[in-house]
């Protein structure tokens, strides 16, 4: 079975509430039409208002973040159960701003992926490279190492229930974006990785995230491992969010 096209909008700190609403209200009659997987970010305050205003939709609704634990003294976390009882279904987890800009570890990354999955929640595992990284050669050794230690506790079968988004973090807001021939060669790379630990690999959603822009999103999607976008600043404009979706 061919793989259903995976079109994520992370909206990041970005988004009133009145904002997100007056999104959400142009992007669905949009994309009304779509076959595709389509998946709203908004910080946690809007949560609620995309979840409700999508109702009834093909549009799905993901947090930006979560802790691995149900609940605790955690000052300024949100948990999965948490989620679940707004009606989320999936969740970013591992972005690289996560990972540069607040401390978040491959450990704790081990521990969120499983939580999610054991909530009903559908992880969405970013994963990538740093410009140093990749200039030095070493693109494959920190996808490989993210991937494996990311995933340890994940049981093979369950594998192909996690979303991963490769985003090169040189490519994330700059601008910059990895040739079709970059992104489609970490992308099946990302895949070896999978099937060598023995997942269902050609069911798992891989998707390139960086700088995606309805000017490039077809090119991007059209290679045979690419299977969606997990889209930044251009998802904050209905217009171009939807016109990526439809490039899908």
């Amino acid at each position: 079975m061919p793989r259903t096209p995976y079109i994520a909008a992370n909206w990041k700190m970005n988004k009133t509430v009145a904002e997100a609403a007056e999104f959400i209200d142009a992007l669905l009659p949009r994309i009304a039409a779509t076959q595709h997987d389509v998946v709203v970010c908004p910080p946690f305050t809007a949560l609620h208002e995309v979840v409700e205003r999508r109702r009834g939709t093909a549009v799905r609704v993901a947090a930006q973040n979560m802790h691995f634990e149900e609940s605790g003294a955690f000052t300024g976390e949100v948990s999965a159960p948490m989620l679940v009882e707004l009606d989320v279904e999936a969740v970013v987890l591992g972005h690289s701003e996560r990972r540069q800009f607040f401390g978040e570890t491959d450990e704790a990354l081990a521990k969120k992926v499983p939580a999610a999955l054991a909530a009903d929640l559908e992880p969405i595992l970013c994963v990538g490279e740093s410009e140093a990284a990749r200039d030095a050669g070493q693109t494959d050794e920190v996808l490989e190492r993210q991937l494996r230690a990311d995933l340890a506790e994940v049981a093979d079968e369950d594998v192909a229930k996690v979303v991963v988004a490769y985003e090169p973090i040189w490519a994330i807001g700059t601008g910059k974006v990895a040739t079709p021939e970059q992104a489609q060669e970490a992308c099946a790379f990302i895949r070896d990785v999978l099937r060598a630990r023995g997942a269902a690999a050609d069911d798992v959603r891989i998707l390139y995230g960086g700088s995606v822009k309805p000017g490039n999103a077809a090119e991007l999607l059209a290679l045979p491992d690419v299977d969606g976008a997990l889209v930044g600043g251009a998802a904050l404009v209905a217009e171009d969010f939807a016109a990526i979706v439809e490039a899908a």
